[in-house]
């Protein structure tokens, strides 16, 4: 029983980070659009220590998608990314080496936000430019955030993550 509410407090508070993170982007201008860096990506790399990073960021993601307008093929397929991402953490991180957690959700995001970008939003510009912008701000939120917050969590982990086995 102490290991499920655990889990779910894990979950519940990565998906508030995440919320608070996209609408902090969202107010600076940065969280939608061809040329993306939210912060809350930095968060994709948490499945490396607990799986219920999984749930929680994918909720977090369909959550800040709405709140920030987004068309529902965004808050769809655009939470989806986050969640393949996520579970694609969880495995390559535990099983291949944890410096490739933020690999997953770079790919699934530059691979799979330029077409909602392109049929939801109308974005005129090239699938592979916007491969090329999404892709890079995948790499700046997911790759220097996301290994920056994994610096910073290694010391103190298993004060937050070790409790839950």
């Amino acid at each position: 029983m102490r290991d499920k509410i655990i889990f779910l407090a894990h979950g519940a508070v990565i998906a508030a980070l995440y919320v608070v993170l996209t609408l902090t982007a969202e107010a600076l201008g940065l969280a939608n659009g061809a040329i993306q860096l939210r912060f809350s990506e930095a968060l994709t790399v948490l499945p490396f220590y607990t799986p219920a990073a999984i749930p929680g960021l994918f909720i977090g993601c369909i959550l800040s998608n709405i709140l920030t307008g987004a068309h529902i093929f965004d808050i769809i397929f655009g939470s989806l990314a986050t969640l393949i991402g996520a579970v694609g953490t969880y495995f390559l991180g535990r099983k291949v080496n944890k410096w490739l957690s933020p690999v997953p959700p770079i790919v699934a995001n530059t691979l799979i936000v330029p077409f909602v970008l392109q049929y939801a939003y109308g974005v005129p510009d090239g699938l592979l430019f916007l491969m090329a912008t999404v892709g890079a701000g995948e790499v700046l939120s997911c790759g220097v955030l996301g290994i920056a917050l994994m610096k910073g969590i290694d010391p103190v982990r298993r004060y937050i993550f070790d409790k839950q086995k």
